[in-house]
């Protein structure tokens, strides 16, 4: 008889698998293993997911729903441009200290092994908080709140890369220790999240 998994049980299949590809990439891992430390036989991931790589975009896809879910919440709250900036800041700060795992899967996929699939990772991962960030910094620009020659576009590219370093620092083991070299041992969260507010809002206020 094929056993049937409970939405619990793929879930774990899903962080367990993101613990290994983050931890080993896409080519390194194994699905053996993630089986093993799913507690399920590799067949049973062959039943839900085609091969390997299906795995991954399923993880991929997994941990973006999740991630998206929480920017577009602290979007939407926003009464103002300078709120929207600090809760996106807050969010990120709080996601990747709760969820290393995604950062470090995410941080393999822009390695070079990404290969023939890097377009179609970028567009799942950065599509959805492109259009978010670039529609929020137009309505603050049409509003006063942005200076008139910031181009939306540019503003949310430099604002993502900005985000998407500070979950690196916070997740992937390399710039942590960049982070400690230029911050020290000890980061003090709250203080971290306003000079980043600082920086940006100095840039496009």
């Amino acid at each position: 008889m094929n056993q049937k998994l409970t939405e619990e049980k793929q879930k774990c299949i899903l962080e367990t698998a993101t613990e290994e590809f983050g931890e080993r990439g896409l080519f390194r891992s194994s699905i053996r293993s993630i089986a093993k430390k799913s507690g399920v036989s590799v067949g049973v991931i062959y039943k839900y997911y085609a091969d390997k790589e299906a795995l991954f975009f399923a993880c991929l896809d997994h941990s973006m729903e999740s991630l998206s879910e929480v920017l577009g919440k602290a979007a939407d709250e926003a009464a103002s441009l300078e709120e929207m900036m600090r809760g996106l800041i807050h969010a990120c700060v709080v996601y990747a200290r709760d969820h290393e795992a995604y950062f470090r899967m995410y941080h393999s996929i822009t390695s070079a092994e990404s290969g023939a699939d890097a377009g179609e990772m970028a567009e799942r991962i950065e599509g959805e908080s492109a259009a978010i960030y670039t529609s929020v910094i137009k309505k603050a620009r049409s509003k006063g709140l942005v200076k008139k020659d910031a181009e939306p576009a540019m503003l949310a590219f430099f604002f993502d890369n900005l985000l998407m370093m500070l979950h690196f620092s916070l997740s992937c083991d390399y710039y942590k220790k960049r982070m400690n070299i230029y911050l020290g041992d000890k980061v003090d969260e709250a203080t971290l999240e306003k000079q980043l507010l600082s920086f940006i809002m100095y840039g496009i206020s």
